[in-house]
């Protein structure tokens, strides 16, 4: 039997899976590296970390895994987002890269509309000036360390270096380029308009191919190093959450997953780029060819609960902190929670604005608070679905993987909030899968990737909506809406006395 490897580069750690052509994962492994923060606001790391431990666990798969190993054909990769790598002529690293969750650029934003208009960057990008996004980034490089931009030969993506070091050879591929704010998303092609109104220059762009395309091998000094036989082909990839739509079956128009981990992210195929949500959510071109996806953010999802946990219950596992929350209602006994913990990406582009508990009382216990934290996470989640609806997508199933799946009382809230069916996989990597499966399309064991899905990924479990639930969140929701209304201002004036 043959074997692939997909490649998840994420923000905090690598994570690589050997899958065989039936699609299990036979082997993983992870290693982390940590983030360079040198200021508030900053978010940075030494793309170097990402080489020498994708390079690790490479090893580290072959050493146990020898037979299988021998074996392997392909290898391809998901990556986190909208980072900045900046090479010279010799394509080394000129200065560490800036990441999707650094926020100094809000002037640059400003800057983006101001220079080429928000009407025509949403045009041409379909998404908003965020400071995310990698275009803020090199203007802010641009205008505070123009030496380095003058140096910059080209720049690349996170996992379009990490495969640069594997193969030599300078890519980035649509789905990862269409989070940059430079690519026109229907064209496919790098946007000279935006580059040449902004004083970029165009040709620091790498070249741009589809995701599943055959860019290499791997070479003579990664097979060395590893252990990979010198013949490992190489596929372009995608970015983390287009790896993770394809590793979650959303191929087809109709199918939406909710995937909550840190963040937490509603993603649903569209067939074309031609709708138009006017900003509000996000919209990328997918790594099935010629397809695209819309995508809402809540920023701190599993994050809310994480904090809630470190804050308060320091010292016990999740199953101890949520336990009993089945007991209490909808509503969390007139307790609601708004997850802004670090401000909020969709469909409130607002980094002022910070989280509420709103409606405490003497009566509440703390099992009130963990189920509140719960239901406002899956609030807003539910803002992204109701965009979608409204610009009259049905949604009537959600797939919904990470964090978020593994608790059966958080997916039937999913489940009522969201009033559609919830589905679980059998197995749920995700990102990591949707590498993979690339791979094994690139490697051409199947001719299509939703023959892969519908090969490798099985629904271990489904949710439905109770109608009663329904309804009472139905009307919670629309209190939760409320809640930034009422506390905006409140919190623009809180913004100055914040350490």
């Amino acid at each position: 039997m043959s074997y692939v490897i997909g490649v998840d580069l994420g923000t905090s750690a690598v994570k690589v899976l050997l899958m065989n052509r039936l699609g299990s994962v036979v082997a993983q492994y992870s290693e982390s590296y940590p983030l360079i923060q040198k200021k508030s606001g900053y978010s940075e790391q030494d793309p170097e970390q990402w080489v020498k431990k994708t390079l690790n666990v490479l090893k580290q798969l072959v050493q146990q895994n020898r037979e299988e190993a021998a074996k392997v054909e392909g290898i391809s990769f998901s990556g986190q987002m909208h980072g900045l790598v900046l090479l010279n002529e010799e394509n080394e690293v000129i200065r560490p890269a800036i990441l999707w969750n650094d926020t100094r650029t809000t002037k640059q934003c400003h800057d983006i509309y101001d220079v080429v208009g928000k009407e025509r960057v949403l045009a041409i990008t379909k998404n908003p000036a965020l400071e995310g996004f990698t275009l803020p980034k090199l203007l802010w490089v641009k205008e505070n360390e123009p030496e380095h931009l003058a140096e910059t030969s080209v720049f690349l993506l996170p996992k379009d270096y990490l495969r640069y070091r594997l193969t030599n050879q300078l890519h980035s591929e649509y789905s990862d380029a269409a989070g940059t704010l430079l690519l026109d998303i229907q064209k496919k092609e790098w946007s000279k308009e935006i580059a040449d109104k902004l004083g970029i220059d165009v040709a620091i762009c790498p070249p741009l191919v589809e995701s599943h395309a055959y860019v290499g091998t791997i070479t003579e000094q990664v097979a060395y190093d590893t252990g990979l036989p010198e013949s490992t082909k190489v596929f372009a990839g995608g970015a983390d959450n287009a790896c993770g739509a394809i590793g979650s079956g959303i191929l087809s128009e109709g199918k939406t997953m909710c995937s909550i981990g840190t963040s937490g992210v509603v993603l649903s195929f569209e067939e074309n780029g031609e709708k138009e949500f006017e900003g509000k959510v996000h919209y990328f071109n997918h790594g099935q060819e010629n397809a695209y996806y819309t995508m809402g953010v809540t920023l701190t999802a599993g994050h809310s609960l994480s904090w809630f946990k470190d804050t308060f219950a320091a010292n016990e596992p999740f199953e101890q902190l949520t336990a009993g929350i089945d007991k209490v209602p909808p509503g969390a006994n007139g307790l609601l929670f708004t997850p802004y913990l670090g401000g909020e990406r969709t469909p409130h582009a607002d980094s002022s604005i910070r989280a509420s508990f709103i409606g405490i009382d003497a009566s509440h216990k703390r099992v009130d608070f963990v189920r509140a934290v719960l239901e406002g996470i899956t609030f807003s989640l539910n803002e992204s679905i109701d965009i979608f609806r409204e610009a009259g997508k049905k949604i009537d199933t959600v797939l919904s993987i990470g964090g978020g799946a593994k608790n059966e009382e958080w997916l039937q809230m999913q489940a009522d909030i969201f009033n559609a069916k919830v589905e679980r996989l059998e197995t749920e990597q995700g990102p990591g899968v949707g590498a993979a499966m690339l791979a094994a399309f690139g490697c051409g064991w199947y001719d299509r990737l939703a023959n892969i899905a519908d090969e490798w990924l099985k629904v271990k479990k489904t949710y439905e909506p109770d109608p009663d639930r329904a309804e009472a969140y139905k009307q919670l929701f629309s209190l939760y809406k409320d809640v930034y209304k009422q506390t905006k201002s409140l919190n623009e004036q809180l913004v100055s006395f914040r350490k």
